[in-house]
């Protein structure tokens, strides 16, 4: 039943994904309204998918590496369909939509269901709740600010080119994208920084401070320096918009390189004993 909704999933995101590309290269209301339509189905088939885990595991489907970007792929529709209510939003449901679907796509191709590394964090279990769910929630966060972001570049190429074509009138102003930018990087950075703590705090009561020079440790570390530096020097005016988003854009390779490096990473593998 898993792989049926998860497959379901799938295709109908693809097909919302093309309704919302020819929306994107040429207006068309009623492809808005289909891909919309098509998004709101790829969420509640992935509720329910997230259901069926949930049952499976007898606990929240947040564990293991699959359960954890399907989560993750959820919660960008989810976010996809609020911004969808925004005016001059067509770019950025349609990236967040792109994203969403390669990773429930590269989640269906890297990993299984089972395979869950974090059996031994069994005594902390309220930590590895929060500390989950809060670099869940932010990686949500920091990817639409990259969104963002890159629309941001994008308008202020076309704007310093003098080229006004219907995608740059689509778009919402310079300012606006700055802000939205801004904001969410604001609101992901302490939810990134709450899950850092609880995992840091976890390993030192029991121990194990070796683990606070793994590379994942260092690699998250290195993440919150540039949002930080990024909220500290976008409140002194220092930098111009462009290189502020440039800023965002790096410290989002940095959270990818976070996930990317669980693989080397035995932050996630120690025993506890």
């Amino acid at each position: 039943m898993l792989t049926g909704f998860y497959d379901a999933g799938i295709y109908i995101y693809a097909l919302s994904l093309l309704f919302f590309i020819s929306d994107c290269i040429r207006r068309n209301r009623g492809a808005k309204r289909m891909g919309t339509g098509l998004l709101a189905v790829v969420g509640v088939l992935q509720a329910g998918a997230l259901i069926i885990r949930a049952v499976e595991e007898r606990a929240l489907p947040i564990f293991t590496p699959f359960d954890f970007l399907l989560l993750l792929s959820f919660s960008l529709v989810v976010a996809s369909l609020i911004i969808n209510l925004l005016q001059r939003a067509e770019f950025a449901v349609l990236l967040l939509s792109i994203i969403g679907f390669s990773i429930l796509v590269l989640n269906r191709l890297w990993f299984s269901p089972g395979n869950n590394p974090l059996k031994h964090w069994e005594t902390v279990h309220g930590l590895l709740v929060l500390h989950i769910t809060m670099a869940n929630l932010s990686f949500v966060i920091y990817t639409i600010a990259a969104v963002f972001a890159v629309m941001y570049l994008f308008l202020h190429q076309k704007l310093k080119g003098k080229k006004w074509t219907d995608t740059v009138k689509r778009l919402p102003s310079l300012e606006m994208l700055d802000k939205y930018a801004y904001s969410l990087a604001f609101i992901g950075t302490p939810m990134l920084t709450v899950s850092f703590i609880v995992a840091a705090l976890s390993v030192i009561s029991e121990g194990r401070l070796n683990l606070l020079l793994d590379l994942k440790v260092l690699a998250t570390f290195a993440g919150l320096g540039f949002y930080y530096f990024y909220l500290f020097k976008k409140r002194s005016h220092q930098y111009t918009g462009s290189f502020m988003a440039k800023w965002i854009l790096a410290g989002y390779v940095f959270i990818i390189l976070i996930f990317v490096l669980n693989t080397w990473s035995d932050f996630h593998h120690w025993n506890g004993e």
